[in-house]
């Protein structure tokens, strides 16, 4: 009877040291910010000649800044599901103004990424330290928008136009819990993104079918329960 009350407390050690390494935070919230890059084969378009149907993004489009936010279901130790929204602003070099009866408005432009997949997590050092890759389906949406004059009315963007389309992401991310109860973490996401887009002309993005490439380069900071 002594010798099983003696083995209690090894017992139940063991227990709790499986159980520590075993733990994973299921729900993972990030927000990032950083740049994004567009890309594709670069094309020489002529004034003159006629568009290819499929388009390079990269002939129209410059690098701009870009803000994420995103959310994992970590469903396993080594998986992860994925949905996010990435911003970008200003990177079709829309500058325009609509008048308007509060006065005259600046018109911008935002260019929206969706990515819906999952990730694959190697995780190292208890946990704390993690390297993923993984991607998915992603939408693709560019929009002109004016900058409201007021948080209490407002405005209507008759001439505002919109472009939208489809295609996959992939990604590379590494990030490092600063406590050991895995809450918050910091890191970086290398994200490849490719598609097609068509609709209006927005900026100087003509309205045809386009090739999207773009590859955003994010720093993170996440917290995990």
């Amino acid at each position: 009877m002594s010798i099983r009350f003696a083995l209690c407390p090894l017992v139940l050690g063991a227990a709790a040291i499986a159980a520590a390494q075993d733990y994973y935070p299921r729900h993972n919230f990030t927000f990032g910010a950083g740049a994004a890059i567009p890309g594709g084969p670069s094309v020489a378009i002529q004034p003159d000649q006629p568009l290819p149907r499929d388009a390079p993004i990269k002939e129209f489009m410059d690098t701009s800044p870009m803000i994420a936010i995103g959310y994992g279901y970590r469903f396993h130790r080594y998986f992860q599901a994925d949905i996010g929204l990435n911003i970008g602003f200003g990177a079709a070099n829309v500058r325009d103004f609509l008048d308007t009866s509060l006065g005259t408005v600046e018109i911008g432009d935002r260019e929206y990424m969706l990515p819906m997949g999952g990730r694959a997590i190697a995780p190292l050092f208890g946990g704390r330290l993690l390297f993923a890759g993984g991607g998915g389906g992603a939408y693709l949406r560019y929009n002109e928008r004016i900058r409201q004059p007021s948080d209490y009315f407002r405005v209507d963007c008759p001439v505002c136009t919109r472009r939208s389309g489809w295609g996959y992401y992939a990604l590379a991310n590494g990030s490092y819990f600063l406590d050991s109860n895995q809450h918050f973490r910091i890191g970086v996401t290398a994200q490849f993104v490719r598609g097609h887009t068509e609709g209006e002309a927005v900026g100087n993005i003509p309205g045809t079918r386009t090739t999207d490439h773009w590859t955003n380069i994010l720093g993170e900071f996440g917290f995990s329960f």
